[in-house]
């Protein structure tokens, strides 16, 4: 396979990954998650990273039977001379993206576990209100201001 193809072939499945990226960052904001096709998007997200990690090697391995040294600099050489360098700028710029909205969806999915242990304890708190907290007291008990602050 040439290397032009085997980079259009990344940057497709770069772009779908993407996409997955957006829908689900658009589940993550929503006020009700749909629990299953956030599910269905993360196993999504697992094939096309596989399939991506499948195209990468062959990529290399091609790369490397060209005689080009390994890495960033190879790779961009290897892409000139098979005038294929668009495809591999298009390659970085969508694999940069991707890296961008994978990052924010990590802190949406953080912001999002942390609230429902929020919930989970002020829940457990109401279910139990005789469980005594660190400062011996109650969870429901309310504070007293100290008034000699």
């Amino acid at each position: 396979m040439s290397l032009q193809r085997l980079l259009e072939e990344q940057v497709g499945r770069l772009s779908t990954l993407r996409d997955r990226l957006e829908e689900e960052q658009a589940l993550l904001v929503a006020g009700d998650i749909d629990g299953h096709r956030l599910q269905a998007v993360a196993e999504e997200k697992t094939q096309l990273q596989e399939s991506l990690e499948g195209t990468e090697r062959r990529r290399a391995e091609v790369q490397r039977r060209l005689g080009y040294p390994a890495g960033r600099d190879g790779a961009r050489q290897a892409a000139a001379d098979a005038d294929c360098l668009a495809q591999w700028e298009a390659l970085l710029a969508t694999a940069g993206e991707v890296a961008r909205l994978n990052e924010r969806n990590g802190r949406l999915l953080e912001l999002r576990m942390g609230h429902n242990q929020e919930m989970l304890d002020y829940i457990h708190r109401l279910a139990n209100p005789a469980v005594y907290g660190a400062d011996g007291r109650t969870g429901l008990q309310p504070r007293r201001l100290d008034a000699r602050a």
